[in-house]
């Protein structure tokens, strides 16, 4: 119940500095929205350069992945032609 009444307190007390002080608000969002641009723009080059290594660690992960089952199926074919049996009957 109290904070229902602070949050009224401050809405209302906010609605009053907004019309009484117009032209500082005006002024104080002048100087924050190139701000926030500036930061924002930062930090979505930041995650786009580090969306890019990770989709690029996943693909060599990948081709790494390629490259094990390649040669496990290729010892496996070597292992049946020495041996004349697929390791599983063994």
């Amino acid at each position: 119940m109290m904070a229902l009444a602070g949050g009224l307190v401050a809405l209302v007390l906010g609605i009053i500095g907004i019309v009484v002080w117009w032209s500082e608000f005006l002024k104080a969002l002048m100087a924050v929205v190139p701000v926030m641009l500036i930061l924002g723009g930062a930090l979505a080059t930041y995650l786009g350069i580090e969306e890019m290594k990770d989709k690029k660690a996943a693909e060599s992960f990948d081709t790494k992945k390629n490259d094990f089952k390649h040669e496990a199926d290729t010892l496996k074919q070597e292992l049946k032609d020495l041996t004349g049996k697929t390791p599983s009957q063994s």
